[in-house]
């Protein structure tokens, strides 16, 4: 197989695909990931069509990536317009796709994306300093999934350790407005999970999850959608963090993030957060941790 080119959400892009997996790359802006799914099969990826978004910037859904800066991941820098066509290169398997150099913070913005396997990709986020100061920051990688009927998410906790324990940040109030229960129905424990079944209620928690694992059980498309992110013990992650995800009011969306850590690039350098993406036949058990590991060492 190779990347073509093709259309998806009215906008121009790549796609690639195998018997178990078609993956669609928006390039036209962005650069985002716009589809997710089996061949034939719906997208798992959220497509907004009403314009939400803050000031310049759309939402647009799909996965995106964003910077965070040090002690406010949230930033209005992570809310610069990415509304600008992309470069794109391919070399042999890999295509990517790299955004504008941003004229104020003189970064940009890319993704770079590999098949591994039959159901495996391999989605490199990243941030390089274009100009000539320095720059400090992280790379957050968010993808916006369609949640629905039966579709649950679960963050495997804590690394079995004899000194295991885990932060877990809860947010009440944030961003002009957005509130969030603390005794939320959504969200559930088991001995080492985290399981959130989306019930309509806003909500946003982020996480220090030693197996960087975040995944998607959709048992309407017999599919579970799975990131993992390497995570670093002995690096600086915003809040502590490493992982996070965000339920939308009236469940329009479920944000899947992994955020990587925090470093200070000199002129012409990267960042990267490498996430491994693995798309399955829907899985059992998915309230334990080791189902979610062995799906990757599988």
């Amino acid at each position: 197989m190779a990347w073509k080119e093709t259309t998806i959400a009215g906008k121009t892009g790549f796609e690639w695909s195998t018997a178990r997996m078609r993956v669609g790359i928006v390039t036209e802006c962005g650069p985002r990931i716009a589809f997710l799914g089996k061949p034939g099969g719906a997208n798992l990826l959220f497509q907004d069509t009403e314009g939400r978004g803050r000031g310049d910037w759309r939402l647009m859904g799909g996965h995106r990536v964003w910077p965070t800066r040090p002690g406010a991941d949230e930033s209005e820098n992570a809310y610069r317009p990415d509304n600008a066509p992309c470069e794109v290169t391919v070399e042999g398997d890999a295509l990517t796709a790299v955004a504008p150099t941003d004229p104020l913070l003189r970064t940009c913005r890319g993704i770079s994306v590999k098949p591994l396997g039959d159901g495996s990709l391999s989605v490199d986020n990243f941030i390089t300093n274009a100009g000539d100061m320095l720059y400090s920051g992280g790379v957050w990688a968010l993808t916006c999934t369609q949640p629905g009927e039966g579709r649950c998410y679960g963050i495997p906790l804590g690394d079995g350790s004899c000194w295991d324990c885990f932060r877990l940040v809860m947010f009440r109030t944030w961003g002009g407005g957005h509130t969030s229960r603390l005794d939320d129905p959504q969200i559930r424990f088991t001995e080492d999970m985290l399981l959130v079944t989306p019930r309509g209620i806003e909500t946003k928690r982020m996480i220090e999850a030693s197996r960087g694992i975040i995944a998607m059980d959709a048992p309407d498309e017999d599919t579970t959608f799975l990131k993992k992110a390497v995570f670093d013990r002995t690096a600086r992650y915003p809040l502590g963090c490493n992982m996070a995800f965000y339920v939308g009011p009236d469940n329009f969306m479920v944000e899947m993030e992994t955020i990587g850590p925090e470093v200070t690039l000199r002129p012409g350098e990267t960042a990267h957060n490498v996430e491994q993406w693995l798309l399955t036949n829907h899985a059992t058990g998915l309230d334990k941790a080791r189902t979610l590991t062995d799906l990757f060492e599988g």
